[in-house]
């Protein structure tokens, strides 16, 4: 019917599913003087920016549509990038939630003297699809593919259940991909 509103689980399956590869979003940068602290590394702000707005391209690569940082759930500095190294940033969506997307985001460097690469740094943003006055829209389902994807979207269901908790937007009784990780310690 023409201008019918359709219930939530049918909006959702009448988008085409999306696999995290469709998501992939990819940028490189070399660390200059006015990215660095006074110890001739990479400030952190610096690459949060970067991860923000690389996981930003990705998101809307997932859904087509504005998108807006909702949380940033982790990220690590395990080591320092310094002054001269490239910096390359790798963001695909691991996992969707009606309007939400969480973005995984691995971060390498290239030492600029010797060329070794290493994975440094890693991030893990959500961010929802809004329309042209900010209302959530919803956005296609993940189907993931690879061991790595297939992972990063189970813990997904986790850290997102785990942030409901202590939003008090869920008792921990329903959380039950929570729950089955501490009945697997308990055997």
């Amino acid at each position: 019917m023409r201008g019918e509103i359709l219930p939530l689980p049918q909006r959702r399956m009448a988008m085409k599913a999306k696999k995290p590869s469709e998501s992939i979003a990819i940028g490189t940068h070399i660390v200059l003087p006015d990215d660095t602290n006074t110890l001739g590394n990479l400030m952190g702000g610096r690459l949060m920016y970067w991860m923000d707005v690389i996981a930003a391209v990705s998101a809307h690569r997932h859904c087509s549509r504005v998108v807006v940082t909702a949380s940033v759930n982790n990220i690590s500095f395990n080591q320092p990038i310094h002054l001269g190294d490239f910096v390359t940033l790798e963001a695909k969506v691991s996992r969707t939630f009606g309007s939400s997307m969480e973005v995984f985001i691995d971060v390498w460097v290239e030492d600029h003297k010797s060329s070794q690469k290493s994975k440094c740094n890693e991030a893990i943003f959500t961010f929802v699809a809004v329309d042209q006055i900010g209302n959530t829209i919803e956005v296609p389902e993940l189907i993931p593919e690879s061991d790595v994807e297939i992972e990063r979207y189970a813990a997904a269901l986790r850290r997102r259940q785990l942030s409901l908790i202590l939003g008090g937007r869920m008792k921990p009784k329903d959380a039950t991909e929570l729950k089955s990780i501490f009945e697997d310690l308990s055997e």
